[in-house]
């Protein structure tokens, strides 16, 4: 059998909060927690690698209602692919255009802090 990771150790290797596994776990986003004798959770790499994939999709912006369908579908096999793929895509779609947004607002910052760079420096050239 494959070693197992405590809840500390996962949450080491994951980087999410214990509260956030447990979280996870409730709302089926994570599934076949093993339990040790005393009831503690236990991770295997199979789960630190399917968070990995979870890191991606909240990083990204994915809804935790897409997450769950995005994992109930995961859940049933290749015949879902094409659901898998359809769900990436338009979330691939809406971080895009939520990064072009975002290009944008840094362009509007960059002149703003230009202008303030170019008023200092008129201030300074005129106290000299």
């Amino acid at each position: 059998m494959a070693d197992l990771l405590s809840p500390a150790e996962a949450v080491k290797r994951s980087g999410f909060s214990i509260d956030t596994l447990r979280y996870y776990e409730r709302i089926g986003l994570l599934d076949r927690i093993a339990r040790s004798t005393g009831g503690r959770r236990q991770f295997s790499e199979d789960h630190l690698e399917w968070l990995g994939v979870l890191r991606c999709l909240r990083d990204t912006g994915m809804p935790i209602a897409d997450m769950q369908r995005y994992a109930a579908s995961a859940r049933e096999g290749d015949r879902t692919l094409e659901e898998r793929l359809a769900l990436l895509t338009e979330h691939a779609t809406r971080a895009q255009r939520t990064i072009d947004e975002l290009m944008r607002q840094q362009q509007h910052l960059n002149e703003k802090i230009a202008w303030y760079q170019a008023q200092i420096s008129i201030q300074q050239g005129d106290s000299a």
